[in-house]
């Protein structure tokens, strides 16, 4: 036993670079699993990172409607992120729920270079990836929303985007696109967006002037952003009425909040998000 402790003692020290050496793909390469990496296109560059705030239930035709965004936009070489957030109750915390990449095909002249029977091997493979792609991030998208609760004491957006901004310092990429499916009603120890049991007429500047104070503006690289769910109707707010003064109002503080975390807000779902990802 005392063998084991020190080899052990002499393994974590190498565990960090172990676990840098491989990026994370829960898809798996169909180029690794033909032995063609040598083959393997470059990805495209692109990310995008999806958020699930799990503090609200979305109605099924958003639920929906935010998958079609997904699948129109990613495209092979595509890097996709999905995580959900909560509050900071026992059980409930940020999490990457996968990480996938999808491969390129190859080209006309790569694949002249390639043994038939492990190409055979990549085709089939990249064939498969497609429905590999749905069980996958799909099987996690709707658990996500699926499990969300309305039960929870706080929802803290502003925090969870942080922590996807430091996430997203770890891995530089051309491109990347933030969806956010979130009612962006911040309900935390720092501010609400409530007032007794109604959305409140936001003060911008105040509330800017304490996200800086509590440091919660995020890091996020340049990202376009898109939302989903704003504003919508939940079982613990009045929502006989909701002018569109006060959710202009919620949509002009996300939209320099983005501002000051160096992304832009460049769709805003009230609560659809009726343009495409882009």
């Amino acid at each position: 036993m005392r063998a084991l402790l020190y080899a052990l003692t002499l393994l974590f020290p190498l565990l960090p670079t172990m676990a840098l050496a491989a990026e994370r793909n829960d898809l798996g390469s169909c180029y690794s699993q033909a032995k063609l990496d040598q083959y393997r296109p470059a990805p495209s560059g692109r990310q995008l990172v999806v958020i699930v705030d799990q503090t609200v239930q979305m109605p099924d035709d958003l639920q929906r409607s935010a998958w079609n965004h997904i699948g129109r936009f990613v495209q092979p070489g595509d890097q996709v992120k999905l995580y959900s957030f909560s509050a900071f109750v026992p059980g409930e915390y940020m999490r990457l729920l996968t990480d996938v990449t999808l491969d390129i095909s190859p080209s006309d002249a790569l694949r002249s270079g390639m043994s038939m029977s492990r190409l055979r091997v990549l085709d089939r493979c990249l064939q498969q990836q497609q429905k590999k792609f749905i069980s996958v991030v799909g099987g996690h998208f709707v658990s996500a929303l699926r499990e969300a609760s309305e039960t929870l004491p706080r929802s803290e957006i502003m925090h969870a985007l942080r922590e996807v901004g430091q996430n997203m310092n770890q891995q530089p990429v051309s491109e990347r696109v933030i969806f956010l499916i979130s009612d962006m009603l911040e309900h935390s120890d720092y501010t609400t967006f409530y007032a007794n049991r109604r959305i409140k007429m936001l003060n911008i500047e105040q509330e800017l002037q304490l996200a800086k104070k509590q440091g919660l503006f995020a890091d996020l690289q340049g990202a376009r952003v898109y939302v989903s769910g704003a504003g919508v109707v939940t079982s613990d707010v009045n929502h006989a009425y909701r002018s569109s003064k006060t959710m202009d109002r919620l949509h002009l503080f996300w939209s320099e909040y983005f501002n000051h975390s160096g992304a832009q807000l460049e769709g805003f779902g009230m609560p659809m998000l009726n343009i495409a990802l882009r």
